[in-house]
């Protein structure tokens, strides 16, 4: 039986201005609505209690997905369904494109919003993970500042993110991919509905079959999503043969931390990030070079 709500104040601004200064003027007894997709969820679970639900739904020009030479941009309503059936991000941005598709429920993705998404901060996030290979930005407006942020520099751990009281992350910026650049997403899950055990993103440069650039990003296997540095070190400036292509998925699974919990164990998500790192890099390199 579904528990009812507990009481609280609905507020519904009309710009991000007056959005902005609602939080500022209740703090940590209000919270954002987008799609409510997590929200609603966790306010029957009574895992969140706000006094006060700050709608902004009613507010223009914040669903909207934009490319030219310089990227793609995508505001706070997009949601998740808008950018899987985005030509633009399935020719340019893969990596995306891939992820939001894997994405099994198409209920979820038509209501929930990406940014929603990237902002319930679990590790396990495909989006983010997709993002975070693609070098992505995060545009946040607060009261009293707005500020641009590497999206690698939101997140501080399970479920927890930079963002104050006051402030309301309104757009993704992508920058636009160099040539021959490629990307690919992977990830293993218990049922096609589940969240990831293991997720893997990874953004590739390539030059006569030598790796000039290299993203390699990895999700559910640490506190947040991470990159797999070592891994990427191994690629850049090497020829992408099959020893260098396995040596680097080998790194990137010693970089892991993860946990055992009811989806897999430690140890198996440990090896499957050699195995979907692998295979991300084969294919971002086919990709690259097509």
């Amino acid at each position: 039986m579904t528990r009812p709500l507990k009481p609280f104040d609905y507020l519904e601004p009309i710009t991000i201005e007056e959005a902005v200064q609602i939080l500022s003027k209740y703090g940590p007894k209000a919270k954002v609505l987008a799609s409510g997709v997590d929200l609603v969820a966790r306010m029957r679970r009574r895992q969140a209690r706000p006094q006060y639900v700050v709608s902004i739904l009613s507010i223009p020009g914040l669903d909207y997905i934009q490319s030219d030479e310089a990227g793609l941009r995508f505001g706070a309503l997009t949601t998740i369904r808008s950018i899987e059936l985005s030509p633009i991000v399935e020719k340019d941005y893969a990596v995306l494109h891939e992820a939001a598709s894997q994405i099994a429920s198409v209920q979820v993705k038509t209501m929930g919003t990406a940014v929603g998404n990237l902002c319930v901060a679990t590790p396990a996030s495909d989006i983010a993970a997709a993002l975070y290979a693609l070098d992505a930005k995060l545009k946040i407006v607060g009261s009293a500042s707005e500020k641009t942020i590497p999206i690698e520099d939101f997140y501080i751990g399970v479920n927890q993110t930079i963002l104050k009281p006051d402030e309301i992350v309104v757009e993704v910026i992508v920058p636009s991919p160099a040539q021959q650049t490629g990307g690919a997403f992977f990830k293993l899950v218990r049922t096609a509905a589940d969240i990831a055990k293991v997720n893997v993103a990874v953004n590739l440069t390539v030059t006569n079959n030598t790796c000039k650039e290299a993203r390699v990003v990895l999700g559910a296997v640490a506190p947040t999503i991470i990159r797999a540095t070592r891994a990427e070190k191994a690629l850049k400036g090497s020829k992408l043969e099959p020893k260098v292509v396995e040596e680097a998925a080998q790194l990137a699974a010693q970089e892991t931390k993860p946990i055992t919990d009811l989806r897999s164990t430690l140890e198996y998500r440990r090896e499957m990030v050699r195995v979907l790192v692998r295979r991300a890099v084969e294919k971002a390199v086919t990709r690259a070079m097509a």
